[in-house]
Order: C-alpha cells, then sequence, then structure tokens
C-alpha cells in the first residue's frame, strides 16, 4: 500500500503532458470564440449593407425631376441589389413609396414598388394607392405640402457557418428623402 501512495505522489508532481492538457481544455473555447466573433462580424457587415440599399435606392429615386419610369426603377434596384455582393441576394426585399404630404400633415400613398427575388412589381399589398403611410411627425413637420420617398428593405440573414448563430436573422432598414427638385415625383 504504501508504494502505491508513494506512486500516486510522484504522479501529482509530474509536470509532462500538463501543457498539452491545458492546450486540450482551452482550445475549444478559443476555436467557439474564434468563429463566434467571425459571424457576428459578418452579420453585421450585411446589416450594414442593407443599410446602404436603403439608402442608395431612396437617394436614387429622390434624385427624379417630376417623374421616374419603372425602367429606371428596375435599374435603380438592380444597381442597389448589387451592393449586397458578396452575399446571396435571394432574401432581399426592397420596397420605395411616394408619399404626399398635405398641407395640414395627412400623409397618403402615391405609389409604391417592390423588387424581390428578382422580380419588380408597382403592386405592394402593404402600401395601396391613396392610404395613409405613417411617417414620423418630425418628416410631416418639414415635408407639408410636399412628396417625401420612403425607402425599405428587408433582408433575411443566414450564418455562413452556422455552428454560432443558428438561426435566420431577419434585418429591416428603412430611409426617407424629400425629392431634390420638390414637389412630386410619378411613376409612369
Amino acid at each position: 500500500m504504501r508504494e502505491l501512495i508513494v506512486s500516486f505522489r510522484r504522479f501529482l508532481r509530474r509536470e509532462n503532458g500538463t501543457a498539452a492538457i491545458e492546450f486540450a481544455l482551452v482550445v475549444p473555447l478559443m476555436l467557439t470564440l474564434y468563429v463566434g466573433c467571425s459571424e457576428a462580424a459578418s452579420l453585421l457587415t450585411a446589416d450594414r449593407k442593407v443599410q446602404t440599399v436603403s439608402g442608395a435606392v431612396g437617394d436614387l429615386v429622390a434624385r427624379a425631376n417630376k417623374t421616374i419610369t419603372s425602367d429606371q426603377m428596375k435599374d435603380y434596384f438592380g444597381a442597389a441589389t448589387s451592393i449586397m455582393s458578396p452575399y446571396a441576394t435571394s432574401g432581399l426585399t426592397q420596397t420605395v413609396t411616394a408619399v404626399s404630404v398635405s398641407s395640414t400633415g395627412q400623409t397618403s400613398v402615391l405609389w409604391s414598388a417592390r423588387f424581390a427575388d428578382g422580380k419588380y412589381s408597382t403592386t405592394v399589398t402593404e402600401y395601396p394607392t391613396g392610404k395613409p403611410y405613417s411617417l414620423p411627425a418630425e418628416t410631416i413637420a418639414i415635408a407639408k405640402g410636399q412628396t417625401v420617398i420612403a425607402s425599405e428593405v428587408r433582408y433575411s440573414y443566414k450564418p455562413l457557418l452556422g455552428l454560432v448563430f443558428k438561426n435566420t436573422f431577419d434585418l429591416n432598414r428603412s430611409a426617407l428623402f424629400m425629392p431634390r427638385f420638390g414637389g412630386r415625383i410619378d411613376l409612369t
């Protein structure tokens, strides 16, 4: 029995293999942290790209002088879609709505256009022509008697690896613009 106790004490005093055991304990934690940070950075990059798409398409429409054609809208949507590169654009939905603000502050939809999964449409069920559109009070105060261009973008972001973040993230961004030349912009 004494020999067993002596052997056990010698075993406890040995330091051979300590670094290997520490390494084996730390590596999974460090890899998880590294992959998690990479996936979080990719999510933030995708969110910034969604914001940029929203701002770009809204700004392009706001630069129109009185009218904009459906072909121009398609081109603007296509150009804004390319901002999402290298991310997949299959979950990207872009909507631009022209909102009239009366001199009393009442809002109504003039027109709305949507581009989703490569398909262009001027029928947007959420924003039918003539119906009210919710704008911030500050925007209404500035835009009385004018038009506001509202740009909205939705994107379903799926993590690249899915090791740390497994769920799909729904990213939503919007931007509001006043027409550069004032007045109303019609879609023809």
